[in-house]
């Protein structure tokens, strides 16, 4: 059983964004007011239609350049989220697992890894590891997410099948041990043996003093790592937040009536 803690880590008010416009034409507005506060040793899960906004949301807590934001706070363990650029906000301890995670040809997993790590150990008044003491903490690593060691050596990836990209995803969850974790669907495209690896290796990694919010469609997510809340987001916003329960609600009878009692 993890301590739920008082700490806030993250608070969300209040915010609008929009696609980035092109030479001074305003963008699509996508996020139009949207709440939340997670503190340290809680899961939150953000559930909803395509296009409500969900990926849309994660992305701007990271800093994705193609979104602009328009309206309303975000604060990180007390401080302005929005004036960090994206690589700071990644070494006060934000971590995003893409929904597509992308390939990186001619670098290799351990080397990208190790570059993380000792930013991070730097950014934290930590000693760097060197390369054969970074292997030792790797090999360990890489076992919360059943992976082949011999995929360390091969460029971030490259050939890779969804479902290895994915357990790629949290092995550098794993190494990089962030306080938020964010999961941008990476349940999709997973078949029942990964996402089963995934599950646990995330669950793995839960403690008193980080959190994570993750983005899905499906329950059946919920089925491995219990979420403390469920939001539901529509139109930009959460409409409704509950227990584990409103997730098998929407799985027993969908969004529609979530929608029309909104």
């Amino acid at each position: 059983m993890i301590n739920k803690g008082s700490k806030v880590l993250l608070e969300v008010k209040n915010l609008k964004a929009e696609v980035a416009g092109v030479a001074g034409v305003a963008g699509a507005e996508i996020l139009k007011g949207v709440d939340l506060t997670v503190r340290a040793g809680e899961v939150h899960a953000i559930m909803g239609i395509n296009g409500s906004g969900k990926s849309t949301f994660s992305k701007v807590l990271a800093g994705h350049p193609d979104y602009t934001v328009t309206g309303g706070t975000a604060t990180f363990e007390g401080k302005d989220l929005f004036s960090l650029a994206p690589e700071q906000r990644a070494r006060a301890g934000i971590f995003l697992a893409f929904q597509y995670p992308v390939e990186i040809p001619g670098v290799s997993n351990s080397a990208l890894l190790r570059l993380a790590y000792n930013t991070l150990q730097t950014e934290r008044g930590l000693e760097e590891l060197d390369p054969l003491e970074f292997d030792d903490l790797v090999q360990e690593k890489i076992k919360v997410v059943e992976m082949d060691p011999s995929f360390l050596g091969r460029s971030v990836n490259e050939g890779f099948s969804g479902g290895e990209k994915k357990r790629n995803e949290i092995l550098q969850m794993a190494v990089l041990e962030p306080k938020l974790a964010i999961l941008d669907e990476t349940d999709s495209g997973l078949d029942i043996d990964a996402l089963r690896i995934v599950a646990k290796g995330v669950k793995s990694l839960l403690s008193s003093d980080n959190a994570v919010v993750m983005v899905t469609h499906y329950q059946r997510l919920l089925n491995y790592i219990v979420p403390d809340y469920v939001h539901v987001m529509d139109g930009g916003r959460i409409v409704r937040t509950g227990g584990k329960e409103l997730a098998l609600e929407l799985e027993a009878r969908g969004y529609d009536w979530l929608r029309a009692a909104a």
